[in-house]
């Protein structure tokens, strides 16, 4: 990871200092101040406020240095280990970035998709502050982010996305990704899915599957009979992608997260690649 990542941090840090600068290098590379925190460390401290939101403060102490380098540090990694993408099972090689990567993965390697939501509790924006409604989950009742996680057959992560405010339904969050386009362009494709994607199995059928209606509060006996049959049938068929979600939310900063909200995105995309290269070797 430390090779991986080394190439576009320096490419990063170079573009910064280009601007700053106004023109090009005077010194060769390597010259002036070092670093009081090293690449390989800020990569350790970032993996570290990644997996226990420990405070930048107390990682400052461990390090030596002062909590804004702490800061820094993350900030300038992060978004790096986001923009890796999710491993793919049985080829090293290969990453999914998108969602059209991960559509274009199950039509050429026969994959059933397994897809659902869900939420990290975020803090609570200003009061006044404009938007401020559009994180308040109806299913929750707290201010929610939102992810759309999708995995294979064995609750494999193959991608995490689709990073909305809790107050959108789970099937909006899709749509707004270009889901219906996809399913257009890979019919072969099939996915299962819960309820809060009926409006999508409705629209197709063919290839979205999802849980059967309840049946009416007058339906017999033989008719909820067959409904818990059919919805445990198929719940059994999904429900390795509650596996898939269970394991970045094993991860501190998921479970609740404490940060500023613009980051939330980055740190989910983040922890759900770091995540999926564990699984993929399953």
């Amino acid at each position: 990871m430390i090779a991986e990542l080394g190439e576009p941090w320096t490419a990063q840090r170079e573009s910064r200092l280009h601007d700053r600068r106004g023109r090009a290098r005077l010194r060769a590379e390597g010259a002036g101040p070092h670093h009081d925190l090293p690449f390989t460390d800020r990569v350790i401290v970032t993996l570290v406020a990644l997996r226990f939101q420990l405070p930048h403060a107390a990682l400052a102490l461990l390090y030596r240095v002062d909590r804004s380098t702490i800061t820094r540090a993350v900030g300038e990694i992060r978004p790096l280990l986001a923009a890796r993408g999710f491993a793919v099972p049985g080829k090293p090689g290969v990453r999914l970035r998108t969602l059209a990567d991960v559509f274009a993965y199950a039509a050429a390697e026969n994959v059933e998709l397994r897809i659902d939501g869900t939420e990290v509790q975020v803090r609570r924006p200003k009061a006044g502050r404009p938007g401020r409604r559009a994180f308040v989950s109806g299913k929750k009742k707290q201010n929610t982010g939102k992810a759309t996680v999708i995995s294979d057959d064995k609750g494999r992560l193959l991608w995490c996305g689709a990073v909305r405010p809790g107050r959108m339904h789970d099937v909006t969050a899709l749509r707004t990704e270009g889901i219906e386009d996809l399913l257009q362009q890979h019919p072969e494709v099939k996915a299962q899915v819960d309820s809060g994607y009926q409006g999508l199995a409705r629209d197709y059928g063919d290839q979205v599957t999802a849980p059967p209606k309840k049946p009416a509060k007058t339906a017999d006996d033989d008719q909820r009979a067959a409904y818990e049959t059919t919805r445990h049938a198929q719940s059994s068929q999904r429900i390795c992608v509650e596996h898939a979600i269970a394991e970045p939310k094993q991860w501190r900063p998921l479970q609740r997260y404490i940060g500023r909200r613009d980051h939330f995105e980055d740190t989910v995309l983040a922890i759900a690649g770091l995540v999926s290269d564990r699984a993929a070797e399953r």
